[in-house]
């Protein structure tokens, strides 16, 4: 396993990193599971582990809690809030009321004083930079936090609030937590410059592209993912941007084959190889996709084999651009984007 600092805080985290979105309903890992799954990763090297209350609904990070019991001083542990947690209309947003008692019912359910990275899980429009910065500086000051960081915020939203702790001279975001994959490559285009422009740790989710780089995703075979049976149409191959990622695949199937790796060990070489990336999140459900998935843990790429990958994919595309979620508020909403009478 190799190790790289994050961001500019000073903390050695590895490039390999657990997240734990699967553990709970949403990939029906159960705690036996979830605990093992941690074990391993450990065993491996793997020395942070992410999670959010919105996965499961506190389920994951129930299940985080009780499986790093006992040896938390040697983890990194970062949880996420912003999400919807129900249907109250205030158990979600970016505001000081929220974030205050989500982070204390994640300590709760970790069973922790603290956590290391506490991070905006999605950008909140309706809430100014200064309230959430106030809120996660003062969190920080309390001890409950070591350093915050934002989610799939596009890179004007990283820019506007590394602006904010400035002018009103609060603590800053020290990470940033994107989609990256050789599938969805538009982070390239100025996300990732803007991280490395203000010195922010990258941890970048999704490196398997839900899967479709896993190898479980192959042409004339049937997708037996997790994510197909919850999100199908991702894997609907109707539909043009699906059949794009098919064809993706199999020339990077081929590509990795003649360099004698897998598929997975291409994919998470690729994403670990950009200079900007901290970290890749790894999301196994079971024991034997952290296997599949730790095989990569000192995976290096050559020049030849990523220029290879460009011809696939270009830099700085998305083959399923419909799917990123830091698309701007104004082109979801046409109210928006017209002048009123």
């Amino acid at each position: 396993m190799q190790y790289r600092t994050l961001g500019r805080t000073g903390v050695q985290v590895s490039t390999l990193a657990l997240g734990a979105m699967n553990f709970g309903k949403i990939g029906r890992t159960t705690q036996d599971e979830a605990t093992a799954i941690v074990d391993a990763a450990l065993e491996g090297g793997v020395n942070l582990i992410d999670t959010a209350d919105w996965y499961s609904l506190g389920g994951s990070e129930e299940m985080v809690g009780k499986a790093i019991a006992g040896r938390r001083d040697d983890i990194v542990l970062a949880t996420k809030a912003t999400m919807p947690m129900g249907d109250e209309r205030n158990h979600q947003g970016g505001s000081r009321r929220w974030l205050v008692t989500a982070l204390d019912d994640s300590l709760r359910r970790l069973d922790v004083d603290h956590v290391d990275l506490f991070q905006v899980h999605r950008w909140d429009p309706t809430t100014s930079d200064e309230e959430t910065l106030s809120a996660l500086t003062d969190l920080q000051r309390a001890g409950k936090v070591r350093y915050f960081g934002s989610s799939t915020f596009p890179a004007y939203r990283v820019v506007q609030a590394q602006w904010a702790a400035r002018e009103h001279h609060l603590g800053r975001y020290t990470t940033e937590q994107p989609s990256y994959s050789i599938l969805q490559r538009g982070v390239e285009t100025d996300v990732l410059p803007v991280t490395e422009q203000y010195g922010l740790g990258v941890l970048a989710w999704s490196p398997l592209a839900s899967g479709w780089l896993s190898g479980a995703v192959r042409a004339g075979q049937e997708i037996s993912t997790n994510r197909s049976a919850v999100l199908p149409q991702r894997f609907d191959l109707s539909i043009p941007s699906n059949q794009a990622r098919l064809d993706a695949v199999e020339k990077l199937a081929k590509i990795a084959e003649q360099a004698d790796l897998t598929l997975i060990q291409l994919a998470l070489g690729f994403v670990t190889a950009h200079p900007a990336v901290t970290s890749a999140l790894l999301g196994p459900r079971t024991l034997d996709h952290l296997r599949s998935q730790l095989a990569a843990a000192d995976t290096v790429l050559t020049a030849d084999v990523l220029d290879e990958i460009d011809s696939v994919v270009a830099p700085g595309v998305d083959l399923a651009a419909h799917e990123k979620f830091d698309t701007p508020p104004a082109l979801l909403d046409p109210a928006l984007r017209r002048r009123r009478a």
